[in-house]
């Protein structure tokens, strides 16, 4: 577990800003809740007017960004990102890219947490590709779903875009199986042949270099080239059901992998059952560095696809809405049914995507710890490996020298007196954020007698009085 790149950045599961089904907001009506993440949450909506009879154009996806309540600097983060995502959905239009239909500032003095909040309208989608690749990517949509997402890059590339956090939660599908990027919070504009973004990212898909780039005074140098990486991870899951080409239990165990191979002290493995023509493609978009990776643009990349596709008789686009048979459509309705995955965003928490059922929470006043490892959770021993850190001081790094000596494991029931929510922010293996911290009391003969857990290592949210603050200092 390590502090996040995104500071202060709470879970989905910490949000008190949920609307219910019938609330208003600006001209839209909200119908349900898609999704929640650390600095949004997404709904579904039709137009207010659409309640009288009506045609107003079809349902839409609000992106609310609440500001209230957070410290200026967090603020500011929400504010760029939402500026970042008006800013491109208003200059870089593209059948290929979500698109923006207004944005304004949400007026809602009767819930404090929602007054001041962003909202964004975007077009509304019904899945994205990672449902799909879940649920498994049927083989004749396999080709076309890699070329949507090429021709969406190459339009940004070409507009002198970086999306910057390309990944299968942000690949949207309409009905037609067409391809629509989304999540445009890092996306940043080039000056030059760099653009800069904050220190984040969805560690899975961070190129080698992004692994090793300074901290500068305008943020994270990035090129195009990062995208084309990102686009060579997607590429291996959307064949192999998922699997990355680099092994590793967590997403730092894997950027680790990355590090070995980008180094040339391991090869680059890819699933077997990836076909020859996008294995070599993957391959060339998993360059080891920027400069061999740079030839391999979006755009000679769809050329690459058109000409396999010519030559082997495939589809020739992702939204060509071609019907190849009752069957795969209905394996496709089916992988897609229930997903409202529209606009989501790379903080936005994926519910169930990982883990085992989840539990019966812990009794009031306790917390149940969770091990975000697989392999962990599934031992019954008290592995020495498995065991987890409690803070000292939730205010500091949690590093080796904030810990307190009693470990525990997966499952552990503990008393818990209070909360603090804006402590340490903290993230997990599996990438989920937080700056809730459990003041828990540990067995008698402790030393010391209490010590704090992150909200990312339990489920459980009890209903606790918030702490003292503790004094940082120590």
């Amino acid at each position: 577990m390590t502090s996040p790149d995104r500071p202060g950045a709470p879970t989905a599961s910490d949000r008190t800003d949920v609307l219910a089904a019938g609330s208003e907001v600006g001209d839209w009506v909200v119908t349900r809740l898609i999704g929640s993440g650390g600095w949004s949450t997404v709904y579904a909506a039709r137009p207010a007017d659409a309640a009288a009879g009506s045609s107003g154009p079809a349902e839409v996806a609000l992106k609310v960004m609440p500001t209230a309540g957070l410290a200026p600097r967090q603020a500011r983060r929400i504010m760029e990102s939402a500026r970042r995502e008006v800013d491109l959905g208003s200059r870089v239009g593209h059948p290929r890219l979500i698109g923006l239909r207004e944005s304004f500032v949400l007026t809602a003095p009767d819930r404090p947490a929602l007054d001041g909040a962003i909202v964004l309208v975007m077009e509304r989608a019904v899945g994205s590709l990672r449902e799909l690749i879940d649920a498994g990517v049927p083989e004749a949509d396999r080709g076309p779903l890699i070329a949507g997402i090429c021709e969406g890059l190459a339009h940004l590339h070409g507009s002198g875009w970086v999306h910057a956090d390309l990944k299968p939660e942000n690949v949207l599908l309409g009905e037609d199986r067409s391809v629509k990027l989304s999540d445009f919070g890092l996306a940043t504009e080039l000056t030059g042949t760099h653009g800069y973004v904050p220190p984040m990212g969805t560690l899975d898909y961070l190129p080698p270099e992004r692994w090793r780039a300074p901290l500068g005074e305008l943020g994270v140098r990035v090129r195009p080239s990062a995208d084309i990486w990102a686009l060579g991870i997607v590429i291996h899951e959307v064949f192999s059901a998922g699997g990355s080409p680099f092994s590793g239990a967590t997403p730092v165990a894997r950027g680790a992998a990355v590090q070995e191979y980008a180094q040339g002290r391991a090869p680059l493995r890819m699933d077997h059952t990836v076909p020859p023509f996008w294995r070599a493609l993957a391959a060339d978009c998993l360059a080891p560095n920027h400069a061999a990776r740079a030839p391999h643009t979006a755009e000679s990349l769809l050329a690459r696809i058109a000409a396999h596709q010519d030559a082997t008789g495939a589809g020739t686009g992702a939204g060509s809405g071609r019907r190849r048979g009752r069957a795969r459509t209905a394996v496709l309705a089916t992988a897609l049914c229930g997903v409202a995955a529209a606009a989501l965003c790379s903080d936005a928490a994926r519910g169930g995507s990982s883990g085992p059922p989840v539990r019966v929470g812990a009794p009031a006043g306790t917390v149940r710890v969770f091990n975000a490892e697989r392999s962990c959770r599934e031992r019954a021993d008290r592995a020495a490996g498995c065991s987890l850190g409690l803070a000292v001081d939730p205010l500091r790094a949690y590093t080796a020298d904030n810990v307190v000596p009693t470990r525990v494991w997966h499952d552990d029931v503990l008393a818990a007196d209070c909360e603090l929510p804006d402590g340490q922010p903290i993230i997990d293996e599996e990438a989920r954020w937080s700056t809730r911290w459990f003041r828990v009391r540990l067995p008698a003969g402790s030393a010391p007698p209490t010590a704090w857990l992150p909200a990312v290592r339990t489920k459980d949210r009890p209903a606790l009085p918030r702490c003292p603050r503790p004094t940082a200092a120590r």
